[in-house]
């Protein structure tokens, strides 16, 4: 999780039922398998993430199963915690930008699960701008701070 505002994003979390964490995290893992590549790496990340969460790693092989978009987003609207789905909006368009090559198919699928959970598109594309801002701002941190 990115660490903007962490505590608060783990309590809306936890208040969330165990089905739900497992739904948050199906999400992340669609997520990160949608450029046909979900290697160890993404796969330990959203494990860990899972544990961080408190969810049983009996859990681990339903989180990490391939799910088709639409069946994402049918999942996605069991999350009723507007707090949550709004952390999971921006968790997803960070994952969605982290490597750079944000697709059509990811912003769809992040506006598509938004408005399962009952998020407007408008509330979508504000958190997204500020991901993409946050990240623009980051970048320059690296530059003028001479930690390229």
């Amino acid at each position: 999780m990115s660490s903007f505002n962490m505590k608060n994003s783990v309590n809306y979390i936890a208040r969330l039922s165990e089905d739900e964490k497992v739904v948050f995290l199906r999400v992340l893992a669609t997520l990160a398998r949608i450029d046909g590549n979900f290697d160890e790496d993404e796969q330990a990340f959203v494990k860990d993430i899972a544990v961080i969460f408190g969810v049983p790693q009996s859990k681990f092989d339903v989180i990490l199963a391939s799910l088709s978009d639409d069946e994402l987003v049918k999942e996605a609207a069991k999350i009723k915690n507007r707090q949550a789905a709004l952390q999971l909006i921006k968790e997803a368009c960070l994952l969605a930008n982290s490597d750079g090559d944000l697709s059509e198919r990811e912003v769809v699928l992040i506006g598509r699960i938004g408005q399962a959970m009952g998020i407007e598109l408008e509330k979508i594309e504000q958190i997204s701008q500020w991901v993409i801002d946050r990240i623009v701002w980051l970048e320059q941190g690296k530059m003028i701070f001479e930690q390229v």
